[in-house]
């Protein structure tokens, strides 16, 4: 029997996030409950699952992307968390975000530079 996109997705949410990403899927459940779905299928279910990447290298790229955005705190410090999680080292981490300085500019690496060492700081790690 196959599992659904939602069972999968819900695996790898948790392999991936732990308790930090089920409770940005709970916190959606009494405004939006379709966004959790929808966050759980195709994000977890459908992209995070493929054998293109390995979950290290997706989560350098999405604290890479949330870095550049410049304006997504709470997600970046959910997937910071996560990328420590799949294996990711803080100094890679760093690295990562420094790098954003390059291209998404100066004020978009230090924000992302303050959710690093605010995730550190919370796990005990700086």
């Amino acid at each position: 029997m196959n599992k659904s996109r939602y069972e999968i997705g819900l695996e790898k949410l948790s392999e991936i996030d732990g308790k930090a990403g089920h409770n940005v899927i709970e916190s959606l459940q009494d405004v939006c409950p379709e966004l959790a779905r929808y966050t759980i299928e195709y994000p977890f279910g459908d992209i995070y699952s493929r054998n293109g990447l390995d979950l290290k290298s997706r989560e350098i790229a999405t604290v890479a992307a949330l870095t550049a955005l410049g304006n997504c705190q709470p997600q970046l410090k959910v997937h910071i968390n996560a990328a420590l999680n799949v294996g990711c080292t803080p100094d890679e981490i760093k690295e990562t975000v420094l790098q954003m300085s390059v291209y998404a500019g100066f004020p978009a690496a230090l924000n992302g530079m303050f959710a690093v060492k605010e995730v550190l700081v919370e796990r005990g790690e700086l």
